[in-house]
């Protein structure tokens, strides 16, 4: 039935709208079908019970961590449990260590990027950390510099040849310009607003930190460098970690709304 639709679909002649369109739908139907089933609730709970440190990934994509309790708003796999990052996470207060996401958060606005640091901090114990890795604005503005780096240099070129529907021309105005719009991206971050966001949200002690490299062991080498020409990922990225401490005056206060 698939096939047929697909095929109806090509000779539309709205063509790739029409395809787009066709994806798109399909993709929710299987998202709303899945949405905490019950074999995701018995993922969870197994999980749960299998590891006394409980780790929670965000938007893994195919980067399947060990260990981590992976979840994606598109499962690729059946390991793999639906998890709508703008919504209220399907988890109880205080249950995981460690929350980790690398370029999720900028496929979904702001305000739900919020959402997504406030559920974080919520589903984490106290003393449990976050670590986010997303794309730097920073470096999109540094790619229309003159004096470029080899490094940037190589990006620019290369990027049409990895992206040949997106970036039609090697030039950095073109590469800008794709890149904002590129996969699903809805806003791109720079350190000083993502750092202000996990404050807000309630993370203290917040830190940057290079891809790949953590004081703490179960934070170290998450980042997947493996997609990317070498030096790719780290050209494009910044990482922070954020801690949740609530003493006993803040969570009363936050109970009472204060």
């Amino acid at each position: 039935m698939q096939r047929t639709i697909r095929a109806i679909v090509k000779e539309s002649p709205f063509g790739s709208f029409a395809g787009a369109v066709y994806r798109s739908s399909l993709r929710l139907s299987r998202n709303i079908a899945r949405e905490i089933t019950q074999k995701d609730q018995k993922r969870i709970k197994k999980y749960m019970a299998q590891h006394e440190v409980k780790k929670l990934h965000i938007g893994c994509g195919n980067n399947i961590l060990d260990c981590w309790l992976n979840g994606d708003y598109s499962p690729q796999t059946s390991g793999v449990i639906y998890i709508d990052a703008t919504k209220t996470f399907p988890f109880r207060d205080e249950t995981f260590d460690f929350v980790f996401s690398e370029h999720m958060i900028e496929h979904i606005p702001y305000a739900k990027g919020n959402n997504m640091l406030r559920e974080s901090f919520r589903v984490l114990k106290n003393g449990g950390r976050i670590r986010i890795t997303t794309p730097d604005l920073a470096f999109l503005i540094s790619l229309y510099r003159a004096d470029k780096s080899e490094l940037q240099k190589e990006y620019i070129w290369r990027s049409p040849q990895l992206f040949p529907d997106i970036y039609p021309l090697g030039q950095d105005t073109f590469i800008i310009n794709g890149f904002v719009r590129a996969w699903g991206h809805e806003f791109i971050y720079d350190e000083k607003v993502l750092r202000h966001s996990l404050e807000a949200a309630g993370f203290k002690e917040i830190t940057s930190l290079d891809l790949n490299k953590s004081e703490i062991a179960e934070l170290n080498e998450l980042e997947n460098e493996r997609r990317m020409p070498a030096g790719f990922l780290q050209l494009e990225s910044f990482t922070l970690e954020g801690i949740k401490r609530v003493t006993r005056e803040s969570a009363s206060n936050e109970r009472q709304g204060i």
